[in-house]
């Protein structure tokens, strides 16, 4: 049985569940977690064991700050909207209740709502929320534009996340499993031949190139045809750091009417030094730095 808590508005404003078509309490209820039961096409198919424990520790301390959203059945069980891993915290700590909104909504909508939801967390990883744009376009029928407005992303961010599931199956694992980073694949897309892609990808991955450097070899490629090796990307990439060292340098000189020193190493690990003839010019310096 659900327990009225009077409480107020939650996931249902962001998620703008009214304009599914949903109905229901806005109010948070308690349910009995044994009543519930998981959305059998939930989008997201793992859940890191660490990270529940880490909410469920959460929970045991604060409890459930964020009520989870459900759909009543008929025979008044109810299946999860949006919400699932707090319900699983909640159940590993022995919870028999969870604060919750109940809504009402058709099946072709709650696996709407579910899809939407998965977008707004924060860890998943870039395929996982390509995947989601995807089946929220293709089953849905929303253009990119409706798309953003539905989720509260841009357009253009949309269009990027899209781009990924165009490269090959081997890359998209890779970042799936974080083996590379969004910036290192949207690098990779400026490389149009499926096979020059994979082997920049494995040479990302042996020699373990930042995104910058990997940037630089894709423009080298653009203009050449060719991937060029480490050496030189890194040279090049190494070249415009220094070059805007040496332009920030002459900035803090100019402010601190002083020839500052800045040094830094390929790990970017490095210290400024602001030197000083006498108290005047100190107590200068320290009230420049108070403006900053």
């Amino acid at each position: 049985m659900a327990k009225n808590t009077g409480l107020g508005r939650g996931l249902g404003a962001l998620m703008d569940m009214d304009s599914l078509g949903m109905s229901g309490t806005s109010s948070i209820n308690e349910v009995e977690l044994s009543l519930i039961s998981a959305n059998p096409n939930q989008p997201r198919s793992h859940f890191d064991e660490e990270s529940l424990a880490e909410l469920a520790s959460s929970i045991r301390e604060l409890g459930v700050i964020s009520p989870i959203t459900l759909r009543k059945n008929e025979d008044d069980t109810y299946m999860i909207i949006a919400g699932e891993r707090r319900y699983r915290a909640a159940k590993s700590i022995g919870l028999t209740t969870i604060p919750a909104y109940i809504k009402t909504a058709a099946d072709d909508q709650v696996m709407e709502m579910a899809l939407i939801e998965n977008i707004q967390r924060e860890d998943l990883n870039a395929i996982e929320i390509a995947l989601t744009f995807y089946r929220l376009i293709q089953e849905y029928k929303l253009t990119q534009e409706r798309l953003s407005e539905r989720v509260g992303k841009k357009r253009a961010t949309i269009a990027n996340y899209l781009r990924l599931l165009h490269l090959p199956a081997e890359i998209q694992m890779g970042l799936k499993n974080r083996k590379i980073d969004m910036g290192h694949a949207r690098a990779i897309l400026g490389v149009t031949d499926p096979a020059d892609q994979l082997k920049l990808y494995n040479l990302i991955l042996k020699n373990n190139y930042p995104v910058r450097a990997v940037e630089e070899m894709v423009r080298n490629y653009t203009e050449t045809g060719k991937l060029q090796g480490k050496q030189t990307a890194a040279q090049s990439v190494r070249f415009n750091e220094l070059k805007e060292l040496g332009d920030l340098k002459n900035q803090l000189s100019q402010i601190f009417n002083a020839n500052v020193q800045l040094v830094c190493n390929e790990k970017g690990k490095g210290r400024i030094t602001i030197p000083f003839a006498d108290d005047e010019q100190l107590m200068k310096i320290m009230q420049l730095i108070d403006r900053i």
